[in-house]
C-alpha cells in the first residue's frame, strides 16, 4: 500500500511540474499586462514600438517582460511594479530613475548612462555605461561600487 501512496504522489508532482512548465513563458499583448506595467511603458517609453511582451507564469510568482524594438527590456512584477530596466544600446529613460540615484550619477560621474537599473525590496542596482556598477540600498545611500 505504501508502494501505491508513493507512485501515486509521484505521478501527481510530476503531472503538476509539467503542467506548471507548460504555462511558463507564454507572449501577452501589452493590453493583457497589469494597468501598472502599461502605464509605466506610456509615461517612460512613450514612443518606444514594443517588439514582444510574455508573461512567465512561475509555480510561486509571476512576472512580466516587454522588449522594445530597440533592443531595450523592462521586466515588471505581478502587481505591475518594474522590477529591472535593462536599455543596452540607450540610456535608461530619466524620468524612470529615482530621483536621489539621478543626481548621484549625475554629480559623481558626470558625462556618465546609466543603462541598466534593477530592483528588489532592499536595494537598487545601477550599470553605468562604462562597466560600472552601483548599489544603493532603499534610503538610496551608495553602499557599494563594483568595476
Amino acid at each position: 500500500m505504501k508502494k501505491i501512496a508513493i507512485l501515486l504522489t509521484g505521478a501527481l508532482f510530476c503531472a503538476l511540474v509539467i503542467s506548471v512548465a507548460a504555462r511558463a513563458d507564454r507572449p501577452v499583448t501589452v493590453a493583457e499586462l497589469p494597468a501598472a506595467a502599461q502605464q509605466f511603458i506610456k509615461t517612460h517609453f512613450p514612443k518606444g514600438k514594443v517588439a514582444y511582451a510574455k508573461v512567465d507564469d512561475g509555480v510561486m510568482d509571476v512576472d512580466y517582460e516587454v522588449v522594445f524594438a530597440d533592443g531595450a527590456k523592462v521586466e515588471f512584477a505581478k502587481d505591475g511594479s518594474w522590477k529591472e530596466i535593462d536599455c543596452k544600446y540607450t540610456a535608461v529613460p530619466e524620468s524612470a530613475v529615482p530621483e536621489q540615484i539621478a543626481r548621484y550619477v549625475a554629480e559623481q560621474f558626470e558625462g556618465r548612462r546609466i543603462v541598466k537599473l534593477d530592483r528588489d525590496r532592499r536595494h537598487y542596482e545601477a550599470e553605468l555605461d562604462n562597466g560600472l556598477d552601483l548599489k544603493f540600498d532603499r534610503h538610496f545611500r551608495l553602499i557599494e561600487i563594483d568595476d
